[in-house]
Formats: C-alpha cells, structure tokens, sequence
C-alpha cells in the first residue's frame, strides 16, 4: 500500500508548496493537475492492491457506493458492494497477465438511484512498478444505468410484443372450445407461470351443480405445469374440479369489476373459499410451495367467460407489473378465442340438429330388401356442419325421384338454405315436371325469394313402366352406376349452373335401367380432397371394388370404407338406389 499512500493519499497542498515544487515544478504541476482530473471526473476511479481491497476512491466513486471513503478503503469490492454482480475471476486473470479487459458490473449499491437496476462499464489495468512488481489494480468506472435501462425496456417490449403476436398464432387455432383452453393453459407455461389454468363458468341455474345464492362456480377446463408442480397443483383442483368464489372476497370483486386479482407472498386467509373443491385447496398452496398467485377475467364482449389462473413457485420471483399487463393482453385474446369456440359450439349443435330434423324421415334403419339406402357423415366437430342434403321420394304415378345436395356453406345458415330447397324440390316434384324442369322452378323459386345460398344439386327420376331413369344436373358432380358385373362407371350428365341464381337452363338425359344395378348420388365431401385435381378424384371412385349383389346397406359401408377419410374434412352424403328387374 505505501507507495501508493503519498501519492494517492497526501495531502496535495503540501507538495506543491513543499520542496518538490521548487526542484521538480513541472513535475509537481502536472501532477496537481492529474489529481484534480482523477478527483474531479464524472467517472468512478478505483486502485485495488493485489488481494482487490480498495486502496483509493475518488468521490464520485464514493457517490457511486454509497458509503464513505473510510467505509471503503481496505475492503474488497465484494464486501463493499455485494449486491453487484462482477466475475471477480476475470480481475485475477488482470492481475496475472496484465492484459486490459473490460466489463459490466449490474446490481445495486447503497446509494439512492432511481434505477430498477444500475449497470458500469468498468476498464482494469494492472498497475506495477519499475522492476515490474505487481502492485495492483487501477479501474475506471462509467455508470450506463440510464441506457441500459432504456435498452432493457426495449427488450422486455419487444419480447413483450413477441409473446403476444406468438399467442395470437397459438391461442384459438380451432374452433374447439377444449381445446382452446387447453392452448391457453400451456402458452402462459413457462414463460409467464409455473402453472396455468383456465376456469370456465358454468352458469347453472338447476340441478346439483348449481351454486349457492351469489357464488360464482367455475369449473377448470385446462391446467399446464412445469415438472415438478403439476402433480401439486392437479392435486388442490384439478380437470373438472369447480372452483366457488364466495361474494365480499377480494377475488370475487376483481372479477366482478373485470380487474386481476394478485397477491406475491399469498396467504392462506385470503382466498376465503366457498363450498366444493376449491375449499380443498385453502392452506394447501404454501404446502406446495406456490408463493403467489395471479386471476386474470376472461371477458369477451362484456360477457364473463371464466378466468385465468396463474401461479409462482419455489425459487421463481413473484409477478411483476410488467408480467400482470402482458398476461392481461393474453388474457384479452384468449377470451375472444373462446367467444369464436363457444359461438362454433352453439351454432355447430343447431345446425346438427336441424340437419338431423330434416333428414330423420329418410334415415329409416337399415333394410336389405330395400330399394334405396342413404349415409350421412357430418365432418369432424372441429367443423362446421354443412348444407348437404338428400332425398327420396315416391311420386303418385309410381316414379321415384332422388336427390342429392350441397349448399354453398357451413353452419346454421347452410341448413336452413338446404331445407329451402329441399321443400322446393318436394313441392315442385308433385306437379309432375321433368327433371330439368324441375330445377329450373327450384332455381327461379329459391332466387326470387331473396336467398343468397346457391346450391349444387343432382336430381334421378326412376320410371319402372318405361324402364328409364332421367337426369338432371345443377352443377353436381355426376352419379356413379354400379354394374351387376361389378364395374363402376360415372354417368356424364349435362351440368347447368348451381340452384340459386335465378338463370339457370338445365338439360334432362334419360337411360335405359339397368336390372339390379346401383345408382350411387354423392357430395363432394366423398371424393374430393384438398390440392387434387378432380379428375383425379372421380378416377378413384370408379376403382372401388363392390360386391353388387350386396345389400345396398353393404354397399355404402364399403364405399365409405374405401373413400372416406377420417376425421372427414367435409360433411359427406351418400344415397344407393338398386334399379327395378323388369
């Protein structure tokens, strides 16, 4: 330390009016003039001895501390400042091989700043003397706490901004409402939450499910967990399990004013459960070691849908302001996700059960005598029900019409389209019309009514007495004829434009019946398939291997057997009609 004290340390009035200054002036002057530069910069300057205990501060180190020149000298940079992070490693290997290195040092000190966290930029240069003995260090200290701060606020934007648009991707990728839930509950794991769930509200009014008077009942849809506590959390309320909020509770008036409810170092007393399994879980999240607790509304057009759990465990920090606005803005987009699902689930059950309503008559079991059969598969429930359609009936003169459908669409709006036509077409059927006339009358009729579906349609009039079947087509694909020698072929019917239009001509094509062979009428759900060219599609049905002297039950099981997908993309209808022997 002693050949830096009088230097470093002495008092700087007495050596200059001292002896030194009459013999070495210029000496002295200069060195006057580096010690007020060292004791007067904007920088923090520091000289360690070997073992990087302080030898000299400047003031504005001392500023930069907090404590006291005599607090200082003689301490390490760790005992001195504790809460800032340094590799002090990097300084020793200063010491050793005297290369200059620069670093950031990050924490907190005991000054007053109005930083979340200060960061330096720090240069080290090791100090020796003439026969090149090690004395130390000398460090010059930048304080970068304003900018650093200012890039780390842009980073957590930008992440921040990141999370959200991959949320808007991840979070309501199908119209499901499980699985929706399911997508929120593991996006908000790991990033923002130990553990996630979502809690729908079951808003029952009867039955054993119904809450107390003024309890709000959830019930959880959705969990997602780091290892380590999904075991924990399934166990205080798991799938399925319903969640009471009691009135007066402090999370039940967050909720109810559409606010978060968060606690950092949660309590037991505070979640005041009600009846059911959520009074399991009181007392039991410390046991677990979940320390805080984050409820976020799930609001969607001013309707309640459920709320957003979040919570921290074991060593991770509780939430912050920062983590409560971004799972607030997921929290906002994931209830419009499930106002889309829950809208899909109302309308998908409607328009199965009108389409269901409408085609209950022509459903009849199975018979193998019969002379007609029909299939409806709806595509998978991820999908919107569409307006396919067909029908059978026997008309007064002993003909028998088929029809088969498809209106432009899905959902409840397709449905009740296809029931439109479907009554035009029975209507108009009993006035004895040909075919193309017939779809003339329904084109014109459904266009003047003012409805904007148009539809696809494929009409088969069977007349036993003149051993013909007659044809008319609105843009369907065409029939297939299972011969009794096993082959399938496509019946090419003159195709007019698509029912609904209002300008449509349409062509009648008569053929002679075939003894026992097998008209098959079809929607494009049977066939098509996404990125293949049509002729390709009809090919495969020509393909199929059918036993024609099956029943057409038999029949249609195996044609769905060999063609349908599964889960189907599209609703498909299939109607088999074996002709009269003559």
């Amino acid at each position: 330390m002693d050949p830096f004290r009088p230097l470093l340390f002495g008092d700087v009035e007495a050596l200059l009016a001292g002896p030194a200054a009459e013999s070495h002036p210029r000496l002295v002057e200069e060195y006057g003039l580096l010690h007020r530069l060292v004791e007067g910069t904007a920088a923090g300057v520091v000289v360690l001895d070997t073992e990087l205990r302080f030898l000299y501060v400047n003031p504005h180190m001392v500023r930069i501390s907090g404590l006291s020149e005599e607090e200082l000298l003689g301490r390490t940079l760790a005992e001195a400042s504790p809460e800032v992070d340094r590799p002090e490693s990097v300084l020793r290997q200063v010491l050793y091989d005297g290369q200059p290195r620069d670093l950031v040092g990050t924490g907190h000190t005991r000054a007053d700043q109005p930083f979340t966290r200060r960061a330096w930029h720090a240069t080290y240069h090791r100090l020796q003397d003439e026969r090149g003995r090690v004395l130390g260090l000398a460090g010059i200290f930048l304080e970068i706490s304003a900018p650093q701060q200012h890039v780390d606020e842009l980073e957590r934007a930008h992440r921040r901004m990141t999370l959200l648009d991959t949320a808007t991707a991840r979070i309501g990728t199908t119209s499901d409402m499980q699985a929706t839930c399911a997508e929120l509950a593991q996006f908000m794991v790991p990033d923002l939450a130990d553990a996630a769930g979502v809690e729908l509200n079951l808003d029952v009014k009867a039955g054993p499910h119904r809450p107390p008077p003024g309890v709000l009942r959830l019930r959880r849809a959705a969990l997602a967990a780091v290892p380590g506590v999904k075991d924990a959390v399934l166990a205080l309320a798991g799938l399925g399990d319903t969640l009471d909020y009691p009135p007066g509770t402090d999370i039940r008036a967050c909720l109810d004013a559409g606010l978060p409810w968060l606690s950092n170092g949660i309590a037991e007393q505070q979640w005041e459960p009600g009846p059911g399994s959520a009074q399991r879980r009181a007392g039991s999240y410390q046991d677990v070691g979940v320390h805080s607790v984050l409820v976020l509304p799930l609001i969607a057009n001013r309707r309640p849908l459920g709320t957003l759990s979040l919570v921290r465990a074991f060593d991770s920090p509780g939430f912050t302001v920062d983590d409560v606005s971004v799972a607030q803005e997921v929290a906002h987009r994931a209830a419009r996700a499930l106002e889309r699902a829950a809208l899909h689930t109302r309308e998908h059950s409607m328009a199965l059960e009108l389409q269901h309503a409408l085609l209950t008559e022509t459903t009849a079991p199975p018979d193998p005598h019969a002379r007609t059969a029909f299939r409806y598969l709806p595509a998978d429930d991820v999908a919107l029900i569409g307006g396919d359609w067909f029908d059978r009936l026997a008309l007064p003169d002993g003909r028998n019409l088929l029809v088969i459908g498809d209106v432009m669409g899905h959902g409840v709006e397709a449905a009740v389209a296809m029931s439109h036509y479907r009554s035009a077409l029975r209507a108009l059927a009993m006035a004895g019309l040909p075919p193309h006339l017939l779809l003339a009358h329904a084109d014109r009729t459904v266009a003047d009514s003012g409805f904007d579906r148009v539809a696809t349609c494929l009409l088969a009039l069977e007349d036993p007495a003149r051993r013909t079947v007659s044809y008319a087509n609105a843009g369907h694909l065409p029939p297939a004829f299972l011969s009794p020698d096993g082959t399938v072929a496509l019946v090419e019917v003159p195709a007019g434009p698509p029912l609904g239009t209002g300008f449509g001509t349409y062509t009648t094509l008569t053929k002679p019946s075939v003894p026992d062979g097998v008209l098959l009428l079809y929607t494009d759900g049977l066939v098509e398939r996404r990125g293949e060219d049509i002729d390709v599609s009809l090919h495969r049905l020509t393909q199929l291997r059918l036993s024609p002297r099956a029943s057409l039950d038999v029949i249609l099981d195996d044609v769905l057997a060999q063609l349908a997908d599964a889960p189907a993309e599209d609703d498909i209808a299939v109607l088999a009609a074996r002709s009269r022997p003559a």
